[in-house]
C-alpha cells in the first residue's frame, strides 16, 4: 500500500494526456462508430474488469441500441506497473454460444489479455467478436489483436486515470495522465 502523500506526488509529477472533456468526445466518436455497426447485432456487451469499469460506464449510456451487459476479469498485472502471467478472476454468467460479444476495456497496452479473452470467446461459441478500448498505447513491436474501436492512442509510458491505475491506485483520476518515469 502507498501513502498518501506518495499518490498524490504521482498524480502531481504526471503529465496529463487527455482531460475529461476530451475523453468525453473520444468516447462519443466511438460511440457513433458502435451504434452503426452494431446496431442490429443485439451484443452482449463484456466490460473487462476493472479497468474497464470506467469506460464501460461511460460509453454504454451513448450506445443507442439493445444490449445485454456481463462482465470478465482477468488481470495480468495486479497491483505492479508491469506485466505478469494472466490470472483469470471471474468469467462472464452469460452464454457466449451464437453472440456477437463488444468486448469493452480501458487500455490495448501490449494485447495478451485482449487476445486471452477473445479467444475465451471464441471457445464458448460467440459467433462474433469487437473489442472498444478507451487508449491504444502505441508501442514499437506488433500486438496479437487489434481493437475494432479506440476512443484514443497514446505513446508508450505508464498510465492512470479513467479506469487505468498506478499500483491499485488512481483509477479514479479525472483524466488520462502518464507518469514521468515508466
Amino acid at each position: 500500500m502507498l501513502p498518501p502523500d506518495a499518490i498524490k506526488d504521482i498524480q502531481k509529477n504526471a503529465d496529463l494526456l487527455y482531460d475529461k472533456h476530451q475523453i468525453e468526445t473520444a468516447l462519443s466518436n466511438i460511440a457513433h462508430q458502435i451504434n452503426s455497426q452494431l446496431n442490429d447485432k443485439n451484443p452482449l456487451v463484456m466490460c473487462v474488469i476493472n479497468g474497464g469499469i470506467i469506460t464501460a460506464g461511460h460509453l454504454l449510456p451513448k450506445l443507442n441500441f439493445p444490449l445485454t451487459l456481463d462482465s470478465i476479469h482477468v488481470s495480468r498485472y495486479g497491483h505492479n506497473t508491469h506485466g505478469d502471467s494472466l490470472h483469470w478472476l471471474a468469467k462472464p454468467q452469460s452464454s457466449l454460444t451464437d453472440r456477437t460479444v463488444l468486448l469493452v476495456d480501458d487500455i490495448l497496452d501490449e494485447g495478451i489479455t485482449l487476445d486471452e479473452i477473445a479467444h475465451f470467446c471464441r471457445k464458448q461459441g460467440a459467433k462474433e467478436i469487437f473489442s472498444a478500448v478507451l487508449i491504444d498505447k502505441q508501442l514499437n513491436k506488433p500486438k496479437p489483436i487489434t481493437a475494432d474501436f479506440i476512443a484514443l492512442t497514446s505513446p508508450n509510458r505508464y498510465l492512470f486515470g479513467y479506469g487505468m491505475d498506478y499500483q491499485g491506485y488512481l483509477r479514479n483520476a479525472p483524466g488520462i495522465f502518464a507518469c514521468q518515469h515508466n
